[in-house]
């Protein structure tokens, strides 16, 4: 085996590890609603259905209307989504862009429970207080046009947030490894290597954002 190579899956194996603890047993699982996968990821200790969180918070964890990393978005309860949802905040692009990372929104090869990572998330609300949001939809590959209310940003500990950077960071070696895996590898085989494709999913397409806040036109198609 070429060194190149060599150093390429030692890396990924290192970085397996990491992941596979304790937020890789998040990951592992075949399917993955979003409270447990928001929990686990942002150490956000709350329990329950996703719109209950925000009620829940009162008290205990700091909460806002302004997105940080680390963060987690509540969304209300709508017709689409009866029980809520929540995603942790990934990156922040603008303060009215932002990128999270979650569980069971799109539908990736025919099922959902998935795990995406920095999946854009865009500030429509009028007041531009994150009331109202839209959010990238892998199947369509854009966009939405369906409008989310949300409550706004619950806030990890400095503790936790600390935590939160060691993770995302953990996640982009663990991409990039595979990715590298991927090249060097033609036929990558099942186990850890599936796992961490799966997990590690980015779907999102920054120009179509773009496009979209600078007045390009969405289709009439409700895109979720």
């Amino acid at each position: 085996m070429r060194l190149r190579t060599r150093n390429v899956l030692a890396a990924l194996a290192c970085a397996i590890g990491v992941v596979m603890s304790p937020i890789g047993a998040a990951h592992a699982e075949g399917y993955l609603q979003c409270v447990p996968f928001a929990r686990t990821f942002s150490g956000i200790q709350i329990f329950g259905d996703a719109y209950t969180w925000w009620q829940q918070a009162s008290g205990k964890y700091n909460k806002g209307f302004i997105p940080k990393t680390g963060a987690v978005l509540v969304f209300k309860q709508t017709g689409i989504m009866n029980k809520g949802h929540v995603a942790v905040v990934s990156q922040v692009l603008t303060d009215r862009v932002i990128q999270v990372t979650h569980a069971n929104w799109s539908v990736i090869s025919g099922t959902r429970g998935k795990v995406e990572k920095d999946v854009t998330v865009i500030d429509v609300s009028q007041q531009g207080d994150w009331s109202s949001v839209k959010v990238w939809y892998d199947p369509v590959r854009d966009l939405g046009n369906t409008v989310y209310p949300t409550y706004g940003f619950i806030y990890s500990s400095t503790q936790n947030a600390v935590r939160y950077a060691a993770q995302n960071a953990v996640m982009n070696v663990a991409q990039t490894a595979f990715s590298q895996v991927a090249a060097a590898v033609p036929t990558p085989g099942s186990g850890p290597a599936q796992m961490l494709n799966q997990a590690a999913d980015t779907t999102d397409q920054i120009a179509a954002l773009i496009a979209s806040l600078t007045g390009g036109e969405e289709t009439a198609t409700d895109k979720r």
